[in-house]
């Protein structure tokens, strides 16, 4: 009995995109099932590889600008524009992402979010009406303030004098806006709910993975939180609690703040363009996959949205990945998943399945295939 198959994997981080993941997945099942019709849906829920996956659905062509990096290295990145709708897509990644920098070589007191102004301007020069930006995987830590200072916003101490560097926020005292600023609607796509600031927020959380030592945490923090305390009364904007606000190290915050964005679920936004309900309606069977299926999967990551949405349905999900960790396999997979299995520990080791990840993929998936019954 043939099948049709639909194939939404999100990136398999640090081995392969989204569409890579995809591939794969559908050369191994082929193997095992060439009857099956097959639809690749490679999926983004805001980080790395958003800006190419959203372009190809609404149909916007690339284009290219020259910035500066997270730590004011120059960089010639790419954006997309569909002129017909007027809509432009960003993926923060290409120009403040972690991932463009050495490890280890800078700290994020260093680094800043000013190279986003320059994509937003060639955005605006083209004409775009509505900007998606996606916020994953970036580098900084500084709630948008080297953006919005690009921009031609002003924070000042007591003073009058200027604050030339996030880290000095602590001694904000008032901020002004620009004189004018394109009319444009921005759309904000995140793939965390955590806020700017607390134990949750962004310093805390995910500071650490940018090389924030625990001990300056808190210099960060009431960097943050007086930011928060100036927009709040000059602006009227309190949005230091809303969910994403800590997205991108409180970029998520910055844009909300002072240029009125709308903060939305980077899955929701695929979801939305992709038609992705409809889609999985038609498949008899759905295979989502990321590098590591874990207990985040089940607290909100786009694998276990998709999965959520297939029981929705009454639709079979699997789940494939890289690494299965920290969950038990039978205990808590029923849930959503029809079936999860991972390169790792079911083939092969780790540092064998990073070596070459697309084959190993591939390999589970032909196996998956044969084993899979109705």
């Amino acid at each position: 009995m043939a099948l049709r198959v639909l194939i939404v994997p999100d990136k398999f981080k640090g081995t392969l995109t989204a569409r890579e993941a995809a591939e794969a997945i559908a050369t191994g099942w082929m193997q095992a099932r060439p009857q099956d019709e097959m639809e690749l849906l490679p999926m983004s829920d805001g980080g790395d590889g958003f800006g190419s996956i959203m372009a190809e659905l609404i149909g916007a062509s690339q284009r290219s600008v020259a910035t500066i990096d997270a730590a004011h290295q120059p960089l010639t990145t790419s954006w997309w524009f569909e002129p017909e709708s007027s809509r432009a897509i960003i993926e923060s990644a290409n120009i403040i992402g972690l991932a463009l920098l050495p490890q280890g070589r800078f700290h994020p007191f260093e680094l800043d979010t000013t190279g986003l102004a320059a994509v937003l301007h060639a955005a605006w020069d083209a004409g775009a009406k509505e900007v998606l930006m996606g916020l994953g995987g970036s580098a900084t830590n500084d709630a948008g303030f080297g953006l919005m200072a690009a921009l031609g916003w002003s924070f000042c101490d007591a003073s009058e004098r200027p604050i030339e560097k996030w880290i000095q926020l602590g001694n904000l005292h008032h901020c002004y806006p620009p004189p004018d600023l394109p009319s444009c609607r921005l759309t904000v796509a995140v793939d965390v709910k955590n806020p700017l600031l607390g134990a949750t927020g962004c310093s805390r959380v995910y500071g650490p993975q940018k090389g924030l030592r625990a001990e300056q945490a808190p210099l960060a923090e009431a960097a943050l939180l007086r930011i928060a305390e100036v927009a709040a009364n000059e602006l009227g904007t309190d949005w230091a609690s809303l969910p994403g606000a800590g997205a991108a190290g409180g970029l998520g915050f910055g844009l909300k703040a002072f240029l009125n964005a709308t903060i939305e679920s980077g899955f929701s936004i695929f979801a939305r363009h992709a038609e992705l309900e409809k889609k999985i309606s038609a498949a008899d069977l759905v295979i989502t996959g990321e590098g590591s299926i874990d207990r985040q999967t089940y607290m909100g990551k786009g694998t276990g949205q998709v999965a959520a949405l297939c029981q929705k349905s009454g639709k079979p999900c699997i789940g494939l990945a890289g690494m299965i960790e920290g969950i038990q396999i039978g205990v808590a997979t029923p849930r959503l998943f029809h079936r999860v299995a991972g390169v790792s520990p079911f083939l092969t080791n780790p540092a064998e399945a990073k070596a070459k990840p697309s084959l190993w993929l591939s390999r589970l998936a032909e196996k998956i295939g044969r084993q899979y019954s109705f």
